[in-house]
């Protein structure tokens, strides 16, 4: 199912992706909709790798770098 929408591109942004879909011989639709498709999976992948990392230790900016200093590594 195809849903229809409203996007207000850059005027330099159009341009190039009208030159991009005259020259893959594809539609300014099938573009955008690769490129907001890849984002959304992009999105999911940070997601899971956040999930993945749920369980780990967070620990203050702050606090490495005073024991990175103290270990004499930085």
């Amino acid at each position: 199912m195809q849903k229809r929408t409203t996007v207000y591109l850059d005027s330099v942004v159009y341009r190039a992706l009208r030159l991009k879909a005259a020259e893959t011989d594809r539609t300014v639709s099938d573009l955008v909709n690769e490129a907001v498709k890849l984002s959304l999976f992009e999105d999911a992948e940070d997601l899971g790798a956040f999930d993945e990392r749920a369980s780990e230790l967070n620990l203050p900016f702050e606090d490495v770098i005073k024991e990175l200093r103290r270990r004499g590594k930085i």
